[in-house]
């Protein structure tokens, strides 16, 4: 599969409780367009990671109502948009209105990958934004039938750009990785939040030979 026919596919998914980013408009935060810029963006970076060797994809478990619901893109938050377009040397254009929302977990995030120079494509295990009956600005967890579409789009991203190594990051991830990885490593880090970001910041740092960085730490234990 081709990323417009990936893009595309994932465009026509729908599921209860759930924001599909590249399908659907909040009445609230968007823009007119909201939908096809996050899909448009979905695909700049595919159609960039399709010709790069790509180190390794970090798999989170659902996007945030702070971060993908707005930008579409996995562990990525508004602050953030920018920094992800550059790392891929791709213009995206921003879909939401108002001043910029950030969401602690892509700040944590985000603070790594800067000291990461190989190229890390970045995803969830259930692509969209689940959320509570009747309240679309949470979160919650994706259910068992939501899992189960989100790692068939999983793997055909495994085999599309081909990565060297699955970095889980959090159990639902690591046990889908485990699942999905073939013949990729499978890493486990810790999720950064709810007192998770000194172990994954040390285990980022680990994992790409990384020296400690007092600065990241002092970030993320102010979090």
């Amino acid at each position: 599969m081709r990323p417009a026919e990936f893009v595309s596919s994932i465009q026509e998914l729908r599921f209860e409780n759930v924001f599909n980013p590249y399908a659907d408009r909040c009445s609230v935060h968007d823009v007119s367009d909201a939908p096809h810029r996050r899909a448009q963006a979905l695909l700049e970076l595919l159609d960039a990671a399709v010709e790069t060797d790509v180190d390794a994809f970090w798999i989170g478990r659902d996007l945030g109502y702070r971060g993908g619901r707005r930008t579409g893109l996995a562990l990525t938050d508004d602050v953030h948009l920018a920094v992800h377009a550059l790392r891929w040397n791709v213009s995206i254009e921003r879909a939401t209105t108002g001043s910029l929302v950030a969401e602690r977990t892509a700040a944590v995030i985000w603070r790594m990958l800067a000291l990461v120079p190989a190229a890390v494509f970045l995803w969830n295990v259930f692509p969209f934004h689940p959320h509570e009956p009747g309240d679309p600005f949470s979160n919650r967890s994706h259910r068992p039938h939501e899992r189960a579409v989100g790692e068939d789009l999983l793997a055909q991203l495994i085999v599309m750009l081909k990565p060297r190594r699955l970095v889980a990051i959090g159990n639902d991830a690591a046990k889908t990785a485990h699942r999905l990885g073939g013949d990729a490593e499978i890493i486990q880090v810790r999720h950064p939040s709810y007192g998770g970001q000194r172990d994954f910041i040390d285990q980022v740092e680990c994992l790409y030979g990384l020296h400690r960085n007092t600065v990241q730490l002092n970030f993320a234990e102010n979090l």
